[in-house]
């Protein structure tokens, strides 16, 4: 289990289920993607950890992708929008910097013990049906309790709603089940009504790891081509009863009961890559959406070096990047990764980086749970200006594991480096 604290209504939750962080590399040399890919990202895990989908190797499939980069290695692209992350920012009521927020596992009251104030908190909303997050509070006021107690904390709330993986990691038998997906799609209307009550903004990650499944499972790979329960709801009666349909019908939703809720979509980069990944979620009108959810990665690199835990293991490395942008895996690939994904995706969304590590850098592979090496947290805070200069406008650090990193474990590192971010006045957005 795991204690959401901080509100005295909000009672103790299941822990939110893992999630896959999986992207692929941006590359003139399509070969390389796949390799690059996991090396990047993994396969994610949930629940059991188990390692994910057996589909990663089809990735050659793909057609070549390719870059521009500039002098820097940093792939820079022309966006619909001229400045799409500051418009986003503008939505959200922040000030036109660079947003760093924090996830699953790090409680409110952790937070204020070592004096961090992030922009932005997120948590998960899971499981379909008895016992999921509606049933944690009354009628869904878990939302409402949560959305509140981050708001008073300074924070833009942010939900990772993870209803899908109720049935287990990648089981996609109940999307055609009429009354599983009544009750999955009462759940997201509750969801938006709740998030409409509280007349802000607040962001909504949809559905991480589904859609890689999505692309694994449908004939094709077309979601277009995978049947699904969806135009019974009045929301979305003209849209089609498929897999498509599913994320048309959480856009439609959203816009319908909150129209002040930012909505992003997670790609899973697990067995194609970003060109290809991006044809699929403009099928599902992911660039309909308001924001790209970049999944970094779902576990510390050392904790997939170790692979001591059950979480951990079953991927082939290496995990841990180079932090000069020499060798093979390392920060640059992984930002042309989701540069790509977003030139395919079209639109020019603003992007926001989530579920990313916590852990601390260290010359020696692997670690101890809790402590497991990563140096996400000490790369992105101290070359902020390389991801707004990419239309990012917030990073989301989390653990995506039982044993991940915190802020509990980490000795420090996120407060000190936060707070020297915000010291010289962050970095701002494109």
């Amino acid at each position: 289990m795991k204690t959401e604290r901080g509100a005295s209504n909000v009672r103790e939750v299941p822990a939110a289920a893992d999630s896959r962080g999986n992207v692929g590399r941006s590359s003139q040399r399509y070969a390389a993607v796949a390799l690059i890919s996991l090396a990047l990202f993994g396969c994610g895990g949930e629940g059991d950890g188990t390692s994910g989908s057996s589909a990663g190797t089809q990735a050659a499939a793909s057609a070549p992708v390719g870059t521009q980069t500039s002098q820097d290695g940093i792939k820079h692209t022309q966006s619909t929008d001229s400045a799409p992350a500051t418009a986003i920012l503008n939505k959200m009521g922040r000030v036109p910097r660079l947003q760093v927020g924090l996830g699953a596992g790090q409680s409110t009251d952790d937070m204020k013990a070592q004096s961090i104030r992030p922009d932005i908190i997120d948590t998960y909303l899971v499981g379909v049906g008895q016992n999921a997050w509606p049933s944690w509070n009354t009628d869904g006021a878990y939302v409402t309790y949560t959305a509140q107690r981050v708001q008073s904390f300074g924070a833009t709330p942010m939900f990772t709603l993870y209803q899908m993986a109720s049935n287990g990691d990648g089981n996609l038998s109940g999307i055609n089940d009429a009354n599983f997906m009544n009750n999955y799609w009462s759940q997201v209307r509750l969801m938006y009504q709740r998030i409409n009550d509280l007349n802000t903004s607040v962001l909504v990650n949809l559905e991480p790891d589904f859609w890689g499944y999505v692309y694994a499972q449908a004939p094709n790979h077309d979601p277009a081509q995978l049947a699904a329960s969806v135009n019974n709801q009045q929301e979305c009666s003209w849209l089609p009863n498929t897999a498509a349909g599913i994320g048309m019908c959480l856009v439609s939703m959203g816009r319908w009961h909150a129209p002040k809720a930012l909505l992003g979509f997670p790609p899973a980069f697990w067995n194609a890559g970003p060109d290809v990944i991006g044809k699929e979620m403009q099928a599902v009108g992911a660039n309909t959406a308001d924001f790209i959810v970049a999944q970094t990665s779902d576990r510390d690199a050392g904790c997939l070096e170790a692979a001591a835990v059950g979480e951990c293991t079953g991927r082939t490395g290496p995990f841990y990047l180079d932090e000069n942008n020499v060798q093979t895996p390392n920060f640059h690939q992984q930002q042309n990764a989701v540069s790509a994904y977003r030139d395919a995706l079209g639109n020019g969304l603003p992007i926001l980086w989530w579920q990313t590590p916590l852990g601390v850098p260290s010359d020696t592979p692997g670690g101890t749970p809790g402590h497991y090496r990563d140096n996400h947290v000490d790369y992105m805070l101290r070359n902020p200006w390389e991801y707004g200069a990419m239309h990012t406008f917030a990073i989301v650090f989390s653990g995506g594991g039982t044993y991940s990193t915190s802020i509990n474990t980490d000795g420090g590192q996120f407060a000190r480096l936060f707070g020297q971010y915000l010291s010289y006045g962050g970095v701002g957005v494109q």
